[in-house]
């Protein structure tokens, strides 16, 4: 990411995209660090409910396991949208998707779901680095209400990297473990998420995000005018995600 202004502030018109090679380091650090966490889970804290409905820590970990193994490689990407999308009917595939994943790993016990997350997570980020022929292909996605579309491009760099991270973030508020952010790391996806976000509401603002996956970002008047905010990094972005309640232009969602 570029160094912040001489005022210690970011324009989020700075802020880089993600891209190959930085997205395949990303995407497997972030793998790494969600098994590591639910590697130091006791027997209770995998039973423990969170902010998704329905899902306790032992279903987020499936669910995580499912989308790590199932961008491996072409084959599983399309064997998982195929029967997703017949299973889904008129209702929203990624929610078929996700359903089948925690339903295709209930069974495992917990060693064995770690082993194959510890085996997918590096097979993953490389071959979402070298997935040329899928990155262009367009997917139609749900956002604030209104249909977009996105180029696979994204899902593979950003969404699939963010979704983790944020799993991570669900299961570290469930279970009261630290979520040790890194500015090198978790800083980076943030700054992308206040960057995306500023560009969706097109408005400005002046955001300063406490703790080490934070900072000060700036949009519009390089001034800082604008609706000024001051929050947790993290809960910012669990405010963006839907998993918090946001007013003005917190209101203003970013997929996860």
């Amino acid at each position: 990411m570029s160094a912040p202004s001489s005022q210690g502030r970011v324009h989020v018109e700075d802020v880089p995209e993600i891209a190959p090679p930085e997205s395949v380091r990303l995407a497997g650090t972030e793998t790494a660090r969600m098994h590591a966490l639910l590697a130091a889970l006791d027997a209770d804290e995998w039973r423990r409910p969170t902010d998704c409905p329905a899902w306790d820590v032992r279903a987020v970990a499936g669910h995580v396991l499912g989308m790590t193994e199932g961008f491996t490689s072409l084959r599983r990407m399309a064997t998982g949208m195929i029967t997703a999308t017949r299973r889904a009917g008129d209702g929203p595939v990624v929610d078929a998707l996700t359903a089948l994943q925690v339903e295709k790993n209930s069974a495992l016990e917990v060693p064995e779901l770690l082993r194959r997350m510890e085996v997918a997570g590096p097979a993953q980020a490389r071959w979402r680095g070298r997935a040329r022929l899928v990155r262009p292909m367009p997917s139609k996605e749900e956002v604030n209400g209104a249909t977009e579309t996105w180029r696979m491009a994204f899902i593979l760099d950003v969404i699939l990297t963010r979704d983790t991270w944020m799993h991570r973030v669900d299961v570290a508020y469930a279970t009261g473990r630290d979520l040790a952010p890194t500015p090198e790391h978790d800083g980076r996806l943030v700054a992308h998420v206040v960057a995306e976000w500023g560009r969706r509401h097109g408005r400005p603002f002046a955001l300063h995000l406490t703790g080490p996956a934070g900072g000060t970002f700036v949009q519009g008047d390089r001034s800082g005018r604008g609706e000024q905010i001051t929050l947790d990094a993290v809960e910012f972005c669990r405010t963006l995600s839907g998993r918090a309640q946001g007013q003005g232009l917190l209101a203003t969602e970013v997929p996860f």
